[in-house]
């Protein structure tokens, strides 16, 4: 279903800059449409966020692609995502074959999307909580995805990332944010790039933005 407006989005990505062969297809085999209310199904291949309720959005895809290549990892690496939301990131880390941790603070939300991942058959293994301290009990990880915007760069997380592993994070105001990407050198030292001009929702929690 949508078959051809997924590929005119790989497309449009693969021109913005996506060059990884392994994010491009699990992009195109995620369907979009699964993870977005009905009402914004007509919207669902356009590159662009959409609303998912109670205050939450799904990221716009190129957003997805690209912190999915800033990862760096390859299939079987273990990752952990904070801020489940609709599913659709986790989707897209799970069919590049990574093994996924994801924690959701929506209660609301994170029954919902437990809910399709199971019916779609997506394996992810979800928590509800506080992501901004992250997953102790699985660390450390080959790579943490953030995808939510937060004040600085949460020390739990960084602490749970194994050594040479990527964090790929969110951080300005509330409104906008630079998206930096921290690679842990050793046991005290992080390499970090920045790329600017992504907006994402807060994200909320004892080492983020209270409410």
């Amino acid at each position: 279903m949508y078959e051809n407006e997924r590929k005119q989005l790989i497309a449009k990505l693969s021109q913005s800059g996506i060059k990884d062969i392994s994010v491009l297809k699990a992009m195109f085999n995620v369907e979009r449409h699964l993870f977005v209310p009905e009402a914004m199904i007509q919207h669902a291949y356009k590159d662009v966020a959409l609303p998912i309720g109670f205050g939450q959005t799904i990221s716009q895809p190129f957003t997805v692609a690209f912190m999915s290549q800033a990862l760096k990892i390859k299939a079987g690496a273990k990752v952990l995502e904070i801020g489940t939301g609709s599913g659709y990131q986790a989707a897209v880390l799970a069919k590049m074959g990574m093994k996924v941790y994801s924690i959701e603070r929506q209660f609301d939300i994170y029954q919902m999307t437990l809910k399709l991942l199971d019916e779609l058959q997506i394996r992810v293994f979800c928590k509800w909580g506080d992501g901004t301290i992250g997953w102790d009990e699985f660390a450390p990880y080959d790579a943490i995805i953030v995808t939510a915007g937060s004040p600085s760069v949460p020390a739990a997380l960084q602490k749970q990332l194994q050594m040479g592993a990527k964090l790929v994070i969110p951080v300005g105001d509330k409104n906008s944010q630079t998206l930096k990407i921290i690679t842990r050198i050793d046991e005290s030292n992080f390499d970090v790039e920045e790329s600017p001009d992504f907006s994402f929702v807060p994200l909320i929690g004892r080492e983020g933005w209270k409410e």
